[in-house]
């Protein structure tokens, strides 16, 4: 998953994205304690995928991602339209 692809989505979309990535980590994660994973690395690109998550949940939050600026420029084309 590229950070690129993922500041396309909505923020409900990479919200909901990130609840997928932390059930399957947590899944993940169970099964290599009783030892039935059959590909370890899988929780490392989960991990990482779910700090590229966090990262851009965090950009929208203040205002700098791309997802940001087109949301404030809908409000702001709102705004000018009611007036």
């Amino acid at each position: 998953m590229k950070a690129r692809d993922l500041r396309d989505l909505t923020i409900d979309e990479v919200l909901q994205k990130r609840e997928e990535v932390v059930k399957e980590k947590f899944n993940l994660k169970l099964r290599q304690a009783t030892r039935q994973i059959d590909n370890p690395l899988r929780i490392r690109l989960l991990r990482r995928d779910l700090a590229r998550l966090n990262t851009i949940i965090r950009e929208h939050e203040l205002k700098i991602s791309p997802i940001a600026e087109s949301a404030a420029e809908v409000k702001d084309r709102q705004a000018v339209d009611e007036k």
